[in-house]
Formats: structure tokens, sequence, C-alpha cells
């Protein structure tokens, strides 16, 4: 009954992986002049997300990270509800990672998308 939980971690991580990508581009771009590697191909990542808005914005950094939110709260609060394990192997982090590691990584991918749809909002705000 784990197979469940493993698809929907592996899902989730595919989903936020552009949005990711996209603000480790931002960052790796801003540390180093964007004439040396690897700011240069970080530039060249960013270019490509600004030249399609459509795509880049609206699917890759807020529809995807969306669903990854949505469905990461949704699947963690029934989980929490359902699965007394759940609960007890939260106290113990080495027990969630030992035995639960299906649920961490929802969790992780849940909470990536939470930060990275913040900044999105916070840059839309701002400009």
């Amino acid at each position: 009954m784990k197979t469940i939980p493993r698809l929907i971690a592996a899902i989730e991580l595919m989903l936020v992986f552009p949005a990711v990508l996209f603000m480790a581009a931002l960052f790796a771009r801003s540390i180093q002049p964007v004439k040396y590697q690897p700011a240069h191909i970080a530039q060249q990542i960013v270019d490509w997300y600004a030249a399609r808005p459509h795509v880049g914005l609206w699917i890759l950094l807020i529809a995807f990270p969306m669903i990854v939110l949505a469905t990461g709260v949704a699947w963690l609060a029934r989980e929490w509800r359902r699965d007394q394990y759940l609960r007890n192997s939260m106290i113990t982090l080495l027990a969630l990672c030992r035995s639960e590691w299906s649920a961490l990584l929802v969790a992780v991918s849940t909470s990536i998308a939470a930060v990275i749809l913040a900044i999105v909002a916070l840059h839309m705000i701002t400009n």
C-alpha cells in the first residue's frame, strides 16, 4: 500500500523541479558576473523562462507549485488523520526518515512549492 504515496511523492518532485531550477538559476546568476560559468548558464535559463511567460511563469512557476501545494496539503492532512503511525513517526525525525520517507518527500515538495509561490507572489506584487 506504499505505492500510492511513493507515486505522489515522485509526481510532486517532478512538478516542483522546474520552479526549483528557476530559483537556483536566479541565485547562481546573482553570485558572480554573467560572463563566467555557472552564471552564464543560469542567465540562459532565466532568459528562457522570461521569453515564455505563459509557460515559464504561469505554468512552471505558479500552476505546478500550486498543484503540489494543494495535493500535498490534502494528502498530508488525510494521512495525519488516518495514520496513527505517521503521527507517532513525526515525533522522531529519525523514525520519519526511516519509516515514512514518502510522507517526508511529500512534505518537502509541499514546503518548496509554498516557498516558491511566496517568492513569485512577492515578485509580482513589487513589479
